[in-house]
């Protein structure tokens, strides 16, 4: 296919095969135990050589069987013809799972609710509030063996700039490994706890890419009775997961009229079936009404029924294929207004995949700057901004991605000059154009800067792993706008840093020649303020010497743009702060009714040289940090397997009583030592590769219920016996 007018490739031109995965072992599926409860968990390590003894000089052992659960693929029905799967790949049947029959459920079903937003004044004028919004298409990982629970590394696309999505769908599906794919657990509480809906993918592939129209026919099949029953299997797949819906992108060729018809019926019931639970369906503009494949690129008269038909909703969002040009857009949204539908829930197709921000794309088309946005972003594989590095670090992923989103300015409130007048050829970061979102609007609130992933875990500034790691659904809210910078002097720089970390794997530093007072912006809140409320920083100066303030704005500012009113209240701390963290805590008590709106630190040198600033946590409580979460309760080996000294295995327990933020499991080491090995939004853990420390008898392992404000219960406790 050649290239289109808006300078896109289409996808499915450019679709690669995803690369080869590892072999499962046959004997894995008669080893597994269903677990009590539900979630992902962050999968750190074992003892290292420093603590691990005799046995981290050993031979490599052999491997265990395989335990691991992996997010979750399906065929509609039928299997594909002939031959067998690859190595690492099994073949299913959506029409034939069930919740009860799942060994992996209790590890990929996530837990953190969708929480509620809003939306604060920009910080830009050029940042519309209620007007495009933006979904991304992300691949994550393979669709077979994709980890349900992170991973031992670091190198991981953890997205962090969620206040700027309305929808993530997890992408991927193939004809040799499955179709239909389920979210895993971590990526869906990371978004949730930002307000951000997570759509899982029906995938009906072009016949080049090995689809076969008896897919597409499985899908939308009736029973005796007349219902659908892959729509009701989608929707209790979706309600014991726990994500939001489903993106369906029927691209096979070769069906008919009736097959289209029988489509929208399909996604008719789909929809009826969902509402209960507020599930979402995006449609991509594929399959139109004579029930061939013919991309668009734009909402018409033949496509319009799978968005809207005579009796009403059919999807709630269409994703218009690449082939858009701005006259398109520009008919489709009026299509839309008279339908009586937003035309900002039509997303166009932007392809990010291959270049990232020097994609070549006709910004006008989608959002203008002098005139109403026509339609609203759709991004297709952002995640460019890690596969296109080669330092891989998670310091250089998130230098890429704040430019990807942010701009080349590095500050949304300022936006690079060329960003606000280009239409094609500059790169329009989201940031520009579309307002951010937040979710801090309760009390306790807590962040320790924590991206999901990270080279080591701490805690309490502490290396309690020196094992990469990578969970989304360990993430904090982190601040949206990123970096919002005030100073009359050198704008310092401001980094998501992995080097030190108060608790997780990540901090804030902010480092330069602070010729004058710089003021950081934080997070846009709705916290309501009591008479007792207070904010503790936790914080270090590394070089230089610094006095920190933290700013409290009680309003609004009064237009886009404006000025944030923060009032400015001294945070004191003991010494210096050299080397060392300190806590300072700063009372912001306010008359009943008051509301704190937005949160920021301002840093002024002492001296004349550079500083190196880190601040490992925020917090804002009622004045009471006395509380601890109640424990956990009973911890189980519910499966297990071991060869040469180590061995791999999964545990549960019983969720704790009261609020929880997350749970961390530990080793218990035979001198003492506790060694974090991974953590979990929900009750249910995987760990692959646990090593015997030299003789001991047994593993003893221990699970911690952590509340919003990073307070830690007491252990439950279990014991693996060497064989």
């Amino acid at each position: 296919m050649s290239e289109t007018d808006n300078g896109v490739v289409p996808r499915t031109a450019r679709r690669r095969p995803l690369p080869p995965v590892p072999p499962i072992p046959p004997a894995r599926r008669a080893l597994l135990a269903a677990g009590a409860g539900a979630g992902g968990a962050a999968l750190l390590g074992i003892p290292s050589p420093a603590t691990a003894g005799p046995a981290a000089t050993a031979p490599a052992p052999a491997t265990p069987p395989d335990l691991a659960p992996y997010a979750s693929y399906w065929f509609p029905d039928s299997l594909p013809s002939g031959g067998t799967p690859g190595p690492g790949i099994v073949w299913r049947s959506l029409l034939r799972w069930t919740p009860e029959s799942d060994p992996d459920l209790a590890h990929n079903t996530a837990t953190v609710p969708l929480a509620p937003r809003f939306t604060p004044v920009p910080p830009h004028p050029a940042a519309r509030t209620g007007q495009a919004r933006i979904a991304s298409l992300v691949s994550f990982g393979p669709t077979a063996r994709n980890p349900s629970q992170g991973s031992p590394t670091a190198d991981y696309y953890a997205l962090t700039h969620w206040a700027y999505l309305d929808e993530l769908v997890f992408w991927g599906g193939s004809s040799g490994e499955g179709i239909v794919l389920a979210p895993n657990a971590p990526v869906i509480d990371a978004a949730h706890r930002n307000g951000v809906r997570v759509l899982g993918n029906v995938f009906l592939p072009p016949v080049p890419y090995g689809g076969d129209l008896q897919w597409t026919r499985d899908l939308v099949q009736r029973d005796a009775l007349g219902r659908f029953p892959l729509a009701e299997k989608l929707v209790q797949v979706a309600t014991a997961y726990g994500f939001d819906g489903w993106f369906v992108n029927a691209e096979t060729e070769g069906g008919d009229s009736a097959l289209a018809t029988r489509m929208r019926e399909f996604l008719r019931a789909l929809r009826a079936a969902g509402a209960p639970h507020d599930l979402r369906i995006t449609w991509y503009d594929a399959m139109n009404s004579t029930g061939r494949v013919g991309w668009q690129g734009a909402l018409n008269a033949l496509n319009q029924e799978f968005f809207e038909d005579r009796a009403g909703r059919v999807a709630d969002t269409m994703f218009v294929d690449f082939r858009w040009t701005p006259g398109t857009l520009a008919e489709s949204g009026a299509l839309a207004d008279r339908l009586g539908r937003t035309r900002h829930e039509l997303w166009a197709a932007v392809d990010t995949e291959s270049n990232g921000w020097n994609s070549s794309v006709r910004w006008d088309a989608i959002v203008p700057r002098d005139r109403d946005h026509i339609v609203s972003y759709g991004f297709y594989r952002p995640e460019w901004t890690l596969n296109h590095l080669t330092d891989r670090s998670p310091g250089a992923f998130h230098r890429a991605d704040d430019r990807f989103w942010t701009g080349e300015s590095l500050d949304p409130s300022r936006p690079a000059p060329e960003a606000e007048a280009a239409p094609v050829a500059a790169w329009r970061a989201p940031a520009t154009a579309v307002a951010d979102r937040s979710t801090v609007a309760a009390l306790p609130f807590g962040c320790a800067f924590n991206t999901g992933h990270g080279e080591r875990w701490f805690e309490d500034g502490e290396v309690t792993s020196d094992t990469p790691w990578n969970h989304l659904g360990l993430q904090d809210r982190l601040p949206g706008r990123r970096w919002v910078v005030d100073t009359a002097g050198e704008r310092p720089s401001v980094t998501l840093d992995f080097a030190r970390a108060w608790r997780g794997g990540s901090s804030l530093l902010v480092a330069g020649g602070l010729t004058a007072p710089a003021v950081i912006g934080l997070h846009r809140t709705r916290l309501p303020l009591t008479g007792s409320t207070v904010l503790e920083l936790v914080h270090a100066t590394e070089s230089g010497a610094v006095a920190v303030e933290v700013g409290v704005a009680l309003r609004e500012p009064s237009a886009p743009g404006g000025p944030v009113p923060y009032t400015w209240r001294g945070a004191r701390t003991s010494g210096t702060g050299r080397g060392g963290w300190r806590t300072s805590r700063v009372r912001i008590a306010s008359p009943p009714g008051a509301t704190a709106y937005a949160l920021a630190v301002r840093v002024t040198s002492r001296g004349t040289g550079p500083v190196s600033w880190r601040l490992g946590a925020l917090s804002v409580h009622d004045g009471n940090r006395l509380r601890h979460p109640a424990p956990p309760g009973v911890l189980t080996v519910d499966a297990s397997a071991q060869a040469n000294g180590e061995a791999s295995l999964r545990l549960s327990w019983r969720r704790a009583p009261g609020p929880v933020r997350h749970y961390e499991v530990s080793r218990v080491l035979p001198d003492g030592a506790r060694r974090f090995l991974g953590g979990t939004c929900g009750t249910a853990l995987y760990l692959p590769a646990v090593e015997r420390a030299g003789r001991e008898r047994a593993a003893a392992f221990e699970v911690r219920a952590v509340d919003e404000l990073y307070a830690v219960s007491g252990p439950a406790r279990t014991t693996l016996v060497w064989a």
